[in-house]
C-alpha cells in the first residue's frame, strides 16, 4: 500500500471513493463592531445586492442580513427619554394686587390653586392640575419640548 492510498477499516474490498479537503480556517470569525457596522452600512449605500457585498467579505447572506436586522431593533426599541427635572421655584403673590382683591375671592382662587403646577417651555405655559396622569403630563412635556 502506498501512502496516496486511502486505508480503510473495513470488511468492504471496495477503496474509498470520496474525501473531503477543508482548506478554510476551520474557525468561526470574531468581528469588531466597527467592522460589522462598516459592512452593514456598505450593504445600504451601494446598488450591490446584499449577497454581493456578503459575498465580497465571505460572509453568507444571512449573517449579513441578521446584522442589518440587530442594527435597526436598537432604534425601533429603544425608550423614551425620561423627562428632565428643573427646580421649583415658589414666588409670594404680589401684596398690591392681593390687597385690591376681595377676601372671597382670593379664598377661592387660593383654595383651587391648592396642588397645581405651572411650568413654562419655550413660552408656552402648562397648568397641571392635581389628579392629572404623569404619562400624560410627561407625553405633553415630550411634545413641547419636541422639534418643530
Amino acid at each position: 500500500m502506498t501512502i496516496s492510498e486511502p486505508t480503510l477499516k473495513s470488511s468492504d474490498p471496495e477503496p474509498a471513493r470520496r474525501f473531503e479537503v477543508f482548506t478554510g480556517s476551520g474557525r468561526r470569525r470574531d468581528w469588531l463592531p466597527e467592522e460589522k457596522a462598516r459592512i452593514v452600512a456598505e450593504s445600504y449605500e451601494t446598488v450591490e445586492s446584499v449577497s454581493a457585498v456578503a459575498r465580497r467579505y465571505a460572509l453568507s447572506p444571512q449573517q449579513l442580513f441578521a446584522w442589518r436586522r440587530a442594527a435597526r431593533v436598537p432604534l425601533a426599541k429603544s425608550p423614551a427619554p425620561e423627562p428632565l427635572l428643573v427646580p421649583a421655584v415658589v414666588a409670594e403673590p404680589k401684596s398690591e394686587l392681593a390687597a385690591t382683591r376681595p377676601a372671597k375671592l382670593r379664598k377661592r382662587k387660593a383654595a383651587r390653586d391648592v396642588g397645581v403646577i405651572e411650568l413654562e417651555i419655550d413660552g408656552v405655559a402648562v397648568r397641571v392640575g392635581r389628579g392629572a396622569d404623569a404619562r400624560t403630563v410627561a407625553a405633553v412635556i415630550r411634545a413641547l419640548k419636541a422639534p418643530s
